[in-house]
């Protein structure tokens, strides 16, 4: 970098970055000049007389070291800006929003019982009086275990009337229509009950949402012309939904709930408000504790509006590509690399070349590695991936540092594998060709939902809560103990720990630290096998990227 141009001043000529893929400079345009480069690649151009800067890296995530000193340098020093708008300038404005927006209309506030709809709500009820928000909560089906009878317990400061709706049928036998991202052609999906892709998963869950809503303001004889439907999406979820309000050339990680076609198609009407559509996670609970909101309710784990339907993982039959037994056979090079035949030097070298030019490290790991046969959403190349989840075995007390980075090398060498796991309980080499096929149902969430409060718990008792921004659990169609080929019944739990301030980038809570106490870990993973059908536990050791935070 250099380290003359304004942007980087007080930095020092190399800075890690997280690099954006797919755009390269040519050619810099005249009156500007390369201010930073990652080998040839040109990583940003600036003009400091016009004052304009640009660069090809995410200077906001933390994944890059010094990205904020960069934005401040930016803010203060360029753009001559005060650093004097606060949270509460921030509640002010958006309050001014609400009223202007909303005038003497009626406010439909669905509530999911998460942080983001919780400060929502609390912001609604603040701008506009109690009287004019009415708050619904709807138990589609995917909550976690008691977790709509806390809903209402936790909204009772915000002096809003809570409306609880059990609508688990209205989703399961949920359908919608979509367009084919690639075809351009319109299909209705299948209920969700017998859906496993986890796009039309999520859309039938936000239609449904929309539709069930439209129902619930019938039936409180709100006026559709005279109510806004309010939701708390964040600008996170506009990014990864690729929304035209964020972007319009983003690539779509996943379709939010809150930003199906349906959501759009209302807010093309001017029917929907989202006070927080500017925000991020972080300065959601800024806000939520601004209001008044508990400390305890305002910083809990974030839960996805469509909850545990997407914390399993459901396929009916296997997926095993063309590719499947080359990369099977690259992850186990890459863990037994010392013993891979001089006849593969070549794949040697191209690892040594992901590390850095040291594969020492990885030497005597005593792990063996497989590839699992089904698909996990990934992030790769700032576009999403749809690839193989690969899991490590082996030691009982494993070197948790050596696996974080052979789980970091895996990906940068098979670039069809994009979340790498440990599994407990010792060896599981593979491979693993079959699984136990999974539909959304009762039986098969009420499992995830034991596993997921097992972990949860576990949390609380550590004082873990706020410690690690989210913990998803995940169930898994994969029987660890069938013979290859044999039918299957049950499946394993992944436990996806994330520690992030920005929510868009990522790491995991490496085990025997603070944020993962050793004896806590292999508690849960004790209670979690005592479930009926659970197969195997293992736990998720992929930043963001190359994984998302959640599996779908």
């Amino acid at each position: 970098m250099e380290t003359d141009c304004p942007i980087f001043a007080g930095l020092s000529a190399k800075q890690r970055v997280l690099l954006t893929h797919g755009d390269s400079v040519d050619k810099v345009a005249p009156g500007f000049r390369a201010i930073a480069r990652s080998g040839a690649l040109c990583a940003g151009i600036g003009c400091d007389e016009k004052k304009l800067f640009g660069v090809q890296f995410h200077p906001e995530v933390d994944l890059s070291d010094n990205g904020t000193q960069m934005m401040r340098n930016f803010l203060f020093r360029v753009c001559g800006l005060r650093g004097d708008f606060t949270p509460a300038s921030r509640e002010e404005q958006c309050i001014k929003v609400i009223r202007e927006k909303v005038g003497k209309s009626m406010v439909l506030c669905l509530v999911s019982g998460g942080v983001d709809s919780t400060v929502c709500c609390a912001l609604l009820a603040r701008a506009l009086g109690p009287e004019k928000v009415v708050a619904a909560h709807i138990d589609n089906g995917f909550m976690r275990l008691k977790e709509s009878e806390l809903v209402g317990e936790s909204l009772k400061t915000l002096g809003v009337q809570l409306k609880v709706y059990d609508c688990e049928a209205d989703f399961l036998s949920g359908t919608t229509e979509i367009t084919d991202r690639k075809t351009q052609q319109r299909y209705r999906t299948k209920p969700l009950c017998e859906t496993s892709a986890p796009e039309d998963k999520r859309r039938i869950i936000g239609d449904t949402f929309m539709r069930v809503s439209e129902r619930i303001q019938k039936e409180l004889g709100l006026d559709p012309n005279n109510t806004f439907l309010a939701q708390g999406t964040l600008r996170p979820d506009l990014i990864e939904s690729a929304s035209s309000m964020a972007s319009g050339q983003a690539d779509a990680i996943k379709t939010h709930h809150n930003d199906t076609e349906l959501v759009r198609a209302l807010r093309e009407k001017g029917r929907v408000i989202e006070p927080l559509m500017d925000y991020h996670k972080d300065e959601v609970r800024e806000l939520g504790m601004s209001l008044g909101l508990p400390r305890a309710l305002v910083m809990r784990q974030p839960f996805p509006g469509p909850g545990l339907g997407v914390r399993l993982i459901c396929a009916r039959e296997p997926f095993v590509g063309d590719d499947f037994q080359q990369t099977n056979t690259m992850v186990q090079d890459i863990v037994s690399l010392e013993r891979v035949p001089e006849e593969r030097a070549e794949f040697k070298v191209r690892v040594e070349r992901a590390c850095g030019g040291d594969v020492s490290r990885l030497h005597g790991s005593g792990l063996t590695a497989a590839l699992l046969p089904f698909k996990t959403v990934g992030v790769q190349g700032d576009g999403r991936t749809y690839s193989y989840p690969c899991v490590l075995s082996g030691p009982a007390e494993p070197d948790w540092a050596q696996l974080f980075e052979i789980a970091r090398l895996i990906p940068k060498v098979c670039h069809n594998v994009n979340r790498v796991c440990f599994a407990f309980g010792g060896p599981a080499p593979g491979p693993y060709t079959t699984i136990t096929p999974t539909l959304p149902c009762r039986a098969s969430l009420d499992q995830l939902r034991a596993a997921d409060d097992v972990v949860n718990r576990g949390l609380i008792r550590a004082d873990l809560t706020t410690k690690l921004s989210q913990v998803p659990v995940v169930s898994f169609p994969v029987d660890f103990s069938a013979a290859n080929g044999s039918a299957t019944s049950k499946r394993s739990i992944a436990i996806r720990t994330f520690i992030t301030n920005d929510f868009m980038t990522g790491v995991p809570a490496q085990p025997g630290t603070e944020y993962m106490p050793k004896q806590v870990l292999s508690e849960m993973v004790e209670a979690i096998l005592k479930v009926e059908g659970i197969s195997r536990v293992v736990y998720d050791l992929t930043s963001k990227p190359p994984g998302t935070t959640e599996w779908e």
